[in-house]
């Protein structure tokens, strides 16, 4: 077990991971904001989904994510059909517009950490990789579930690869 003093420069580190964050913002085209690339990436990563299931993902209110949706809908980037299950429904869908954008947010993603990690070795990348899935692991997926984390057997299988993910 690390020193409490390391965990106390974690805390401090993981905080200034807002840098980070703002940076990946930064770089999203202005018709897709932060909010639109996250539901994007939440429909390509879990597959389709009632409007419920996405605000439970992103951690946010039905309102908001309500605009996050109507943003997405409106360029054709997600379409909403009945629910089969429950009429009063809908189901949203990625469409294959939406995945040309995720493909474009994954090139940009990708682009501007070459450029920032370009003096760390193959070797530095993988470990941080290695690293931030472990960090991830050890809390579980916090949005999936918000009361506890699940076990290997129940955690959802990706519908797609996900490129990047911007919740």
């Amino acid at each position: 077990m690390a020193a409490r003093g390391q965990y106390e420069e974690l805390a401090r580190q993981l905080s200034a991971v807002g840098a980070v964050k703002r940076g990946i913002a930064r770089m999203l085209p202005t018709e897709c904001p932060s909010g639109a690339a996250a539901v994007l990436a939440l429909l390509d990563r879990y597959g389709d989904m009632r409007m419920s299931r996405l605000a439970e993902l992103m951690a946010i209110d039905m309102s908001v994510t309500s605009r996050h949706v109507a943003h997405v809908v409106e360029r054709d980037w997600v379409e909403r059909s009945p629910d089969p299950g429950d009429r009063r429904s809908r189901i949203l869908r990625l469409t294959p517009d939406g995945r040309a954008v995720l493909r474009d947010l994954g090139r940009r993603a990708a682009d501007l950490f070459a450029d920032r990690l370009g003096d760390w070795s193959d070797d530095e990348v993988g470990q941080l990789i290695t690293l931030l899935a472990r960090l991830r692991g050890s809390f579980g997926d916090c949005r999936a579930q918000p009361t506890r984390a699940r076990t290997p057997q129940e955690e959802p299988q990706p519908a797609h690869t996900t490129q990047t993910t911007y919740a």
